[in-house]
């Protein structure tokens, strides 16, 4: 049975932010990741104008069933009512998002 929830995940990935939305999302069985599956993407059809951004993250996405995002990778995570546009941002492009530190490597 699918969900009828949607939300809208904000995480930091190799120095950039990206936007999805997803059906569902939870705590993973991996301790300290996040479990976000079912994404959502507009169906491609024939003629229709296509949004360079959203093709790249299905590209990207398309085998993928189910992301186990870290923890400290989490930007914010929103249940909303309809889908709005993706995107794949520079995480310093005017925005103040700091990750979660984490502990320094150990010195052998």
């Amino acid at each position: 049975m699918r969900s009828n929830k949607l939300y809208k995940v904000t995480f930091l990935h190799l120095g950039k932010s990206y936007v999805l939305y997803a059906r569902h999302v939870a705590s993973s069985s991996l301790w300290g990741f996040t479990e976000v599956g079912d994404l959502v993407f507009e169906p491609v059809g024939e003629g229709l104008l296509v949004d360079p951004t959203e093709e790249k993250l299905r590209d990207e996405f398309k085998d993928t069933r189910v992301l186990h995002l870290p923890m400290q990778a989490v930007i914010r995570i929103e249940e909303v009512e309809r889908k709005g546009a993706l995107s794949i941002r520079d995480a310093a492009d005017g925005q103040k998002v700091t990750p979660f530190p984490m502990p320094p490597k150990p010195v052998r």
